[in-house]
């Protein structure tokens, strides 16, 4: 299995990067909380084709934040990417109803034929949803877009057909467990189900990591046929 790692960042000041941030201090110090639900994250347990990396999170967006970027991989092929964001306001914020957010970018390439569907952006919401729910995860002022653009190419590149992206973005607020702690590992894994999901991997076999309730990652949802990775330029 993958493990997600990477380091702490606190950027309530607006200027410091992830290294120099793993660290607390007397001035700053970082909630016990979140250091929990960020451990959580480095330690959860995800699917072979999953590559996981920290990047550095938004700076403004709350007091205390970590992100990671992850791809879908099939050889040298990304089927789907995307970044996943854990803010936390100790202090709570009233749009989220809850001390911590997940805000995250998923995004993808499919064929044109699929993208004719006029249901493809509900069917794609549901799979982010159903991915939640698969775990038993509970979650609540879940919000976001559906966004789907279509390439056309000429010139040097007019041998490539037609492209149609995909691209997912949503947060939502992670129920609080014990001692004020979401599952965010579970989180993590149910959002990397969502990305294998629109890459159009089948569901995970039955010993390829587990979730909430012990849930087998991917359970409940449907692949996405006939996808293509991104072609490169």
């Amino acid at each position: 299995m993958a493990a997600a790692q990477g380091h702490f960042s606190d950027h309530s000041d607006g200027d410091r990067g992830t290294d120099e941030t793993a660290d607390s201090t007397e001035a700053n110090p970082v909630p016990p909380v979140f250091r929990r639900a960020v451990e959580a994250l480095r330690s959860a347990r995800l699917r072979p084709e999953i590559e996981i990396d920290p990047t550095r999170p938004p700076q403004r967006l709350a007091p205390y934040a970590y992100a990671v970027e992850a791809a879908v991989v099939d050889g040298e092929e990304d089927l789907a990417d995307g970044r996943l964001v854990l803010l936390h306001d100790p202090d709570g914020h009233e749009a989220w109803k809850g001390t911590f957010r997940l805000v995250t970018l998923v995004r993808a390439e499919l064929e044109p034929e699929m993208a004719a569907d006029p249901l493809l952006p509900e069917v794609c919401w549901s799979w982010l949803t159903g991915a939640l729910e698969a775990r038993g995860l509970a979650y609540g002022e879940a919000s976001g877009t559906v966004t789907m653009a279509g390439s056309h190419y000429f010139g040097g590149l007019a041998d490539r057909r037609p492209a149609t992206q995909i691209e997912i973005r949503a947060s939502w607020t992670p129920r609080e467990g014990l001692g004020g702690v979401p599952d965010t590992g579970a989180h993590l894994a149910a959002w990397c189900d969502l990305l294998c999901q629109i890459a159009g991997l089948p569901p995970a076999p039955a010993d390829q990591g587990t979730g909430a309730a012990g849930t087998v990652s991917g359970a409940g949802v449907v692949s996405l046929p006939q996808r293509r990775g991104p072609q490169q330029a």
